[in-house]
């Protein structure tokens, strides 16, 4: 146990989360450490997301709900770092709203980085969850012989394997306040939904991190969700990023081995399977004309990169064209439904 605990700041933005945001305000209440922070920040919610957060922060002042005009996923990273400016705290964590934690987290992760002063960040396994959260399966990582690399021991290791696989789930970042300002605040860019991927790519270069061999939460998986929605998107804008990454960190990039053609062939086969995904998720949500845009994008670009998935979205393409979805075929041939 620690014996004086360190103020942490867990900031939380959300959009028309009103389904999630009670049960990810309890978790947080739910902690076995106790002196935190949460800082919501609404992005102009149509539904009762910042109602409730009011709510709750009426009975307790440690929840600091805060509203603004709707500026979108595109513009996260200005929402992240408004709220970074009005936290105190040693260290800052992530939790959107539509994610729920174990009861343990922060204790663990703040026990781990006060006891490991060189460490600039904390991060650990999580549950990949239905959207009642009545199913869940571990996410990556899985347990390997390169499990040391998740240490980022010495600064840069874990660069090439992260790359290839981003598999910090976002849920189970918590950060060292002096080196979050070191690099900034919160990055954003490259047209990327998100904020997670490459300030954790910065802070990779920075220093080591507490890894937790253990799940720390649950995040839940829904069509709607940003990750589903930008799938193809997302990844154009990761490629462009590691391509950035490499012309101003090219020393590190020969050192860890790292080459323009791996990346290259990396990514063409990435954008074949994340447009084959986007298809799907967007007949899930009955886009069907989108669903079929995003198939043949899969289909006819990249060369012969990974043709099973290229087989996959010309199977998609057929259901779209019967206006079907295929989340009853993937639960006949066992793999996840996100429905």
């Amino acid at each position: 146990m620690i014996s004086q605990q360190p103020l942490i700041s867990i900031i939380s933005p959300t959009y028309n989360h009103e389904k999630f945001i009670a049960a990810c305000i309890d978790s947080v209440l739910a902690q076995t450490y106790s002196n935190w922070e949460m800082i919501i920040i609404d992005d102009g919610s149509t539904d009762r997301t910042f109602q409730i957060a009011l709510e709750y922060a009426d009975k307790d002042p440690r929840i600091k709900p805060f509203t603004q005009k709707n500026i979108g996923i595109f513009r996260l990273g200005e929402s992240y770092n408004i709220a970074f400016k009005k936290s105190s705290g040693s260290y800052i964590a992530i939790l959107e709203c539509d994610d729920v934690w174990i009861s343990e987290k922060l204790n663990i992760q703040v026990a781990a980085l006060e006891n490991h002063p060189e460490c600039v960040l904390s991060w650990g396994k999580a549950y990949l969850s239905s959207i009642d959260l009545s199913f869940n399966y571990m996410l990556a990582p899985k347990p390997s012989d390169d499990q040391i690399l998740y240490y980022n021991n010495p600064p840069g290791i874990f660069l090439k394997k992260y790359i290839l696989t981003p598999s910090i789930p976002a849920l189970t970042i918590v950060i060292r306040r002096e080196a979050l300002m070191e690099i900034g605040g919160f990055i954003q860019g490259f047209n990327l939904p998100l904020i997670d991927i490459p300030t954790t790519l910065e802070l990779l270069l920075k220093g080591q991190f507490a890894y937790i061999d253990q799940p720390l939460g649950h995040w839940r998986i829904y069509p709607q969700q940003v990750t589903k929605t930008y799938t193809g998107q997302m990844t154009t804008g990761y490629y462009a990023l590691i391509k950035s990454l490499m012309i101003r960190y090219s020393k590190v990039f020969v050192e860890q081995n790292i080459t323009k053609s791996e990346i290259d062939i990396h990514f063409r086969n990435l954008l074949v399977i994340s447009y084959s995904r986007s298809g799907r998720y967007k007949l899930i949500r009955k886009d069907f004309k989108g669903a079929r845009k995003d198939y043949i994008h899969s289909i006819i670009h990249y060369g012969f990169s990974q043709p099973v998935w290229k087989l996959r979205s010309a199977l998609g393409y057929f259901f779209s064209l019967f206006r079907m979805d295929i989340e009853w075929l993937a639960k006949i041939i066992g793999n996840v439904s996100y429905k």
